[in-house]
């Protein structure tokens, strides 16, 4: 039987943990940016835009109010205050056969929330660099 992602992804939240992402990623997995027009394509960029969203989403304010599931893939509301900014957004999550996350996509509001974002990953992924 093969593990749920979702229930690694939430632990692999939970725990930042980055090494983690390395099995629960698909070879070919593509990331969807809320700020970035054109698919991220990769195992190794899709990881460092999640790395990178640890950091800039990681506070105590972060939770997963809401859950959409169906056979390969899932729906993931969230909320957290940053800077004083309410933020709700999702994750549209989808997966192989193996179980392993083959699109990743983040969907943001409001655009206030959208602009602080853009320039906390653009500064984290520089900093990674």
């Amino acid at each position: 039987m093969t593990p749920d992602p979702i229930s690694r992804w939430h632990q692999i939240m939970q725990n930042r943990d980055v090494a983690g992402l390395d099995a629960l990623l698909a070879p070919d997995a593509v990331f969807f940016s809320p700020v970035v027009h054109k698919p991220q394509q990769g195992r190794a960029i899709t990881r460092m835009y999640l790395a990178a969203a640890f950091s800039v989403f990681g506070n105590e304010s972060f939770r997963y109010v809401r859950e959409l599931k169906s056979e390969r893939d899932a729906v993931l509301e969230f909320e957290l205050e940053l800077d004083g900014i309410s933020i709700n957004g999702v994750d549209m999550i989808k997966w192989n056969e193996a179980g392993q996350i083959s699109e990743f996509k983040v969907m943001l509001r409001p655009l206030k929330a959208v602009n602080l974002i853009h320039q906390k990953m653009a500064a984290m992924l520089q900093a990674m660099a």
